[in-house]
């Protein structure tokens, strides 16, 4: 039970470590994009479309570590079936058609809390960089 523990720490660790890692490359872009957001619909509009694919790519790198320890411990039959498992887990969809093994069982759980958690930040994130896009356009304007 306790190296399951350990284990399942290393995961939610790992999860927080990729988050951290990819939120700061996005931050360092969205701060050294020059679009703003009311001279034209669509600078502002492409920059949140590359934040929106980035935030994905990162998501998905996350549930690929979900997945491959799913695969690795043999958790789940094949590598489609972990990662199947593990998008539908972390995104917390929870069709329940594919399920873990009852001693790895509470890993399921965990991983949707994890992704509440990162997706949480994610949109917070978003947030952010469209709230300071605005703060930038008033101060350049001399509103504030």
């Amino acid at each position: 039970m306790i190296a399951k523990l350990l284990i399942a720490s290393l995961l939610v660790a790992t999860t927080v470590i990729i988050h951290a890692a990819g939120l700061g490359m996005a931050l360092s872009h969205a701060l050294h994009s020059s679009e703003r957001p009311h001279t034209r619909f669509w600078p502002i509009t492409w920059l949140l479309i590359r934040i929106a694919w980035l935030l994905i790519i990162i998501h998905m790198l996350e549930i690929a570590v979900w997945a491959l320890f799913f695969w690795w411990e043999k958790c789940l039959p094949n590598v489609e079936s972990a990662f199947y498992f593990s998008g539908v887990t972390y995104a917390t969809l929870g069709y329940g058609d594919l399920l873990l093994p009852k001693e790895w069982r509470l890993f399921g759980p965990l991983e949707a809390l994890t992704g509440n958690l990162m997706v949480g930040l994610s949109i917070a994130f978003f947030f952010a960089v469209v709230t300071r896009k605005f703060l930038q356009l008033m101060d350049e304007d001399g509103r504030t």
